[in-house]
């Protein structure tokens, strides 16, 4: 499989699935602009070699269509994942033959974590002094506060018990040494800090652009807590992950070997500056907000480094198509988690967050609520806004038919669950108080119990436009907007 960014590039330029630009294009809107046209028609993965005031290239929309995260990671991960759960299942009592019958599962997990060696290209150069401003940063939309580095892979360990967090969080530039970090509520990252802040001690933070495809997607993972996302990254790559020493001590992280970028530095506690506003992937812009600020000391690159980039914006962009295959990757953990969900499936047209669903067990009266509120007690799971459940096999990719199953069976007395004053993912505005919002909960679960209509013949109330049917009991309705109409 792919070690690094550029085989991963060569793969794409083999496969006919790469554009090299050599028009110089602009780091200001520019890009991003070209991406979101590429994108829309399914275009292929963009590489800019003459970037406006950078002399390193930028790659992006790697991801951009489910033919190339099949070209970044075959369908090994799948199987693999499918086969350890299988296992699983089966190997409950042990038996010599059993454990025979899944022998292939010991090879494959030999190749999980990481491995040390000497050869680190991420330390072929090192800039002095440190100037952020050399990288060609994005701005995405006019509207944004700057520049943003939206591939960040943001390496941090617990001040307490050195358990890593590798996530995605964008990265604001202020000027050629400092950023900020946009920790959001409920990642593990911003554990971290908070635990840095209660010792009143600087958290020490590494940033990795680029290194194996791996990397970027496990660091967008909504893994069960506990699982190292590095090792989520070794399962992808089907190797483990080089590492190597970070020559500015052994107070400091361990590098990936073969990142294209390593930006090494600290976040201070107690300190805080605007960040934003930036336009996100709910397709609105989220608003400047007090954030950590993230100071650099240090930056290794490969000589001849590539830039990776993404953009962000109203679904459907390319982490919409990271976000499915990680789905598919991972459904399978879930039932081994919380044993009363059969599927779960988040729908990335809303974002992910804000709406999924679920089918689950119901042996006892009200099993199905119980499930629902474990779902939603499950790490990344605690930010969904709205979760649909049932209690029959249903294809929850199908949403349209899935809900229409609920409805013939709510009944709405009973089976409307809201629950305000909750933790709430930073990046909605529903609410007014960042952080902080609600969830609902909607079953339909037994047999049905009434005939969904599908065609809407009634009368339009004042206010509305017009009405539609989306599907057999639900009307889509387009009404006066408040500017329009304050009253």
């Amino acid at each position: 499989m792919n070690s690094n960014l550029r085989s991963f590039i060569e793969s794409l330029r083999r496969e006919d699935e790469l554009v090299e630009v050599s028009a110089q294009v602009d780091p200001f809107l520019e890009i991003a602009e070209i991406h979101r046209r590429v994108i829309e028609n399914n275009g292929k993965a963009l590489l800019f070699s003459n970037v406006k005031n950078s002399r390193f290239p930028v790659v992006t929309n790697l991801f951009g269509t489910p033919r190339r995260i099949e070209l970044a990671f075959g369908p090994n991960p799948l199987d693999f994942v499918r086969r350890a759960v299988h296992a699983a299942e089966t190997l409950l009592p042990p038996k010599l033959s059993k454990l025979w019958q899944f022998r292939d599962l010991g090879f494959t997990g030999a190749r999980l974590g990481t491995r040390s060696v000497s050869r680190v290209p991420v330390l072929h150069a090192r800039q002095s002094p440190v100037d952020l401003e050399n990288l060609p940063l994005l701005q995405l939309w006019s509207g944004d506060g700057g520049h943003f580095v939206t591939l960040p892979l943001v390496y941090t360990e617990g001040p307490t018990d050195g358990k890593h967090n590798l996530w995605i969080y964008r990265m604001h530039r202020y000027d050629a040494t400092t950023t900020g970090m946009h920790w959001q509520i409920g990642k593990g990252g911003g554990f971290h800090y908070y635990e840095a802040e209660q010792r009143n001690e600087p958290l020490p933070v590494t940033v990795f652009l680029g290194g194996p495809p791996a990397l970027m997607l496990s660091a967008i993972a909504p893994l069960p807590e506990g699982i190292p996302e590095l090792m989520l990254a070794s399962l992808l790559a089907g190797q483990k992950i080089a590492v190597a020493k970070n020559p500015l001590g052994s107070a400091r992280h361990r590098l990936i070997a073969e990142a294209e970028f390593a930006i090494c530095g600290s976040v201070a506690p107690h300190t805080r500056r605007p960040e934003g506003p930036f336009g996100d992937h709910y397709g609105y812009y989220s608003l400047e907000h007090d954030y950590p600020i993230f100071e650099a000391d240090a930056v290794f690159h490969r000589k001849d480094a590539i830039y990776p980039a993404t953009v962000v914006g109203k679904p459907r962009q390319e982490d919409f198509f990271i976000g499915d295959y990680l789905q598919e990757l991972l459904s399978p953990l879930f039932p081994l988690v919380m044993p009363a969900v059969r599927d779960l499936w988040s729908y990335g047209q809303t974002g992910f967050h804000s709406l999924a669903a679920a089918v689950v067990r119901e042996r006892y009266a009200r099993e199905a609520l119980s499930a629902g509120l474990r779902i939603l007690g499950e790490g990344q799971l605690t930010l969904t806004k709205f979760l649909l459940l049932t209690d029959k096999p249903q294809d929850l990719r199908d949403f349209k038919s899935l809900f229409e199953h609920i409805l013939a069976r709510v009944d709405w007395q009973r089976d409307l669950h809201i629950f305000s004053q909750t933790a709430f993912d930073t990046l909605d505005y529903a609410s007014g108080k960042i952080n902080h919002g609600s969830k609902a909960i909607l079953m339909g679960t037994g047999e049905a119990t009434r005939e969904l209509p599908r065609i809407f013949s009634g009368s339009i109330p004042a206010g509305v436009r017009a009405a539609e049917a989306f599907c057999a009991g639900c009307l889509v309705v387009e009404a006066t907007t408040y500017q329009e109409d304050p009253k």
